[in-house]
């Protein structure tokens, strides 16, 4: 029996669209499930129903943890720059996993207490949101990281000194910012967002777009802005611990007809339309 029984991601609402990527719930089968985390860029909000909220750091490498059968998690993962209130820079909290309610005290009792109330999974993701709605201040978010992040998504070629330039900040400047306000340097989250948009498109079973006649694996590591197949292999096994091809295969393997990530990688899709003339589109 599959380990995971259901994994639907959808994006989130409206409200927490320019500081969530995606919001999801995850129902464990009935044996543990061994769950690999990849280092996505933003931090992310693990709360099983029943137990204790955790926040899972920044990563800049893979990292396992067993989920017990029966579980059932609900999920909020943040757009890179876009933590929710915590007492700590995020440099501090990078590649950890912590509790909800040693960061929050007694807010995190407040949301166990009524999510516990709520009578579906899809109504207490939808709590949670509504709490967070209630937390984030747009002035608190630091604007020049924001756009950084922007200027290092995939689909383009941009250099951390002319980056900073166009920001009217130093280099150093820039480090400094993005290590307190995203917890890694700005040259990790670019190599993060580019592995993230070649996720994107091998998710969505995106076909190549044809440049320098690549195809398959290759073309798609072209399109998501690696010199070649070699490179993207390297950085796969830094950030998965895995080849691109032990990655997508056990990602075939394990994601069936209730696993949907569609909520993760649109994102990435939308902004790779705008800059291709020939757009990767997903296929039917």
């Amino acid at each position: 029996m599959a380990t995971v029984e259901a994994y639907v991601e959808s994006l989130p609402v409206r409200g927490l669209s320019g500081v969530v990527r995606t919001v999801w719930i995850q129902r464990i089968g009935a044996t543990d499930h061994v769950h690999r985390h990849l280092p996505t860029g933003g931090v992310e909000i693990h709360f099983p129903l029943g137990e204790r909220p955790r926040l899972l750091g920044p990563l800049t490498r893979p990292a396992r943890e067993v989920i017990p059968a029966g579980t059932t998690l609900v999920g909020v993962r943040f757009h890179p720059g876009t933590a929710p209130p915590l007492p700590a820079a995020l440099d501090e909290l990078v590649d950890q996993q912590l509790s909800l309610a040693d960061l929050w005290g007694h807010t995190a009792d407040r949301l166990v207490e009524g999510m516990a109330q709520e009578t579906s999974p899809e109504r207490a993701l939808l709590y949670l949101q509504a709490q967070l709605l209630n937390e984030f201040r747009a002035d608190r978010l630091d604007p020049l990281v924001r756009e950084a992040v922007r200027g290092l998504m995939p689909w383009q070629s941009v250099s951390i000194d002319s980056l900073a330039s166009e920001l009217a900040l130093s280099s150093s400047q820039l480090r400094r910012r993005c290590l307190q306000a995203v917890g890694i340097t700005p040259k990790v989250l670019q190599r993060t967002l580019r592995f993230q948009g070649f996720l994107a498109l091998a998710q969505a079973g995106a076909a190549p777009s044809g440049r320098r006649g690549t195809d398959g694996t290759a073309g798609l590591a072209i399109d998501a802005g690696y010199a070649d197949q070699a490179h993207l292999s390297r950085e796969c096994l830094r950030l998965t611990g895995l080849t691109p091809t032990q990655l997508l295969g056990m990602n075939v393997n394990r994601c069936g007809c209730e696993h949907d990530h569609s909520g993760s990688y649109l994102p990435f899709l939308a902004g790779m339309r705008d800059l291709f003339k020939n757009p990767v589109v997903p296929r039917s």
